[in-house]
């Protein structure tokens, strides 16, 4: 591969635009998913990224990636009071195995869920603005200091994710974020072999029927067949919690984050 220069671009705002983001995914057009990581580290072609976990069913393998290049890569996770108990040990239990030495947990404001959700119920007649105080506004406060974040979405999970590339410009505000999505071309066979390979700890709802895991009021089981994403926000007009907002290609459905 060509020698690599970092990207051109004033102090200020916005950070990046779409022509960085295209060029990034040409410059690692073919390159292999550890190839692209460690060069992005090492050539600091971004100044300041952090990854954004769930601690999801599939998390294990971006941050066992991530771990490999930097431990100290800081860590979000969003605590929104609502996870699963299995989450949080699952979180605890994977920043301790691969040695993840940044985990930041961001918390919603207790004035607004004090003046919005007092009685932690708002889930259950207003989906979205439960997740607008509980995740997108503490995740775009933690954010800002940040040029990138790295998401664990791949292509095979939903029709929404089908056409994402590895590098994307944030749309959900003016900064010039960029979005980087290291596993969007790894098929569901490629994520099995990486946890078996370096047998990583698997997320203990997954056996138990929820291949896609969120908070536990909107997560429900999937039977065998069904859409992985099907039991999130199960009988809304929802798919995903606001954080990642439409492309051009997307029809209109916002991205999932988890």
């Amino acid at each position: 591969m060509n020698a690599i220069r970092p990207i051109d671009r004033l102090d200020t705002a916005p950070r990046f635009s779409e022509h960085d983001a295209v060029r990034l995914n040409r410059m690692f057009r073919g390159s292999d998913t550890q190839e692209m990581l460690a060069a992005l580290f090492a050539d600091d072609l971004i100044d300041d990224m952090a990854v954004v976990s769930s601690f999801g069913a599939e998390s294990a393998v971006l941050l066992h990636l991530l771990a490999e290049v930097d431990p100290a890569l800081p860590v979000m996770f969003l605590d929104t009071g609502k996870h699963f108990p299995e989450t949080l040990a699952y979180r605890d239990e994977l920043v301790e195995r691969l040695g993840l030495t940044n985990l930041q947990i961001l918390h919603p404001e207790l004035a607004e869920l004090e003046a919005k959700d007092e009685t932690g119920l708002r889930w259950s007649y207003d989906p979205d603005g439960c997740c607008e105080i509980r995740k997108v506004k503490p995740l775009a406060k933690a954010m800002a200091p940040f040029d990138a974040s790295f998401t664990g979405r791949k292509a095979f999970q939903s029709k929404t994710r089908a056409n994402l590339p590895r590098f994307e410009l944030d749309t959900s505000d003016a900064a010039g974020r960029l979005k980087i999505n290291p596993l969007i071309d790894w098929d569901a066979s490629r994520i099995e072999g990486y946890f078996i390979q370096h047998d990583l700890p698997r997320h203990p709802l997954v056996a138990a029927g929820y291949p896609s895991i969120g908070c536990s009021p909107c997560t429900s089981r999937v039977a065998p067949g069904e859409d992985p994403r099907s039991g999130r926000w199960s009988g809304w007009d929802k798919v995903e919690c606001g954080i990642h907002q439409p492309g051009a290609d997307d029809d209109g459905a916002d991205q999932p984050y988890f």
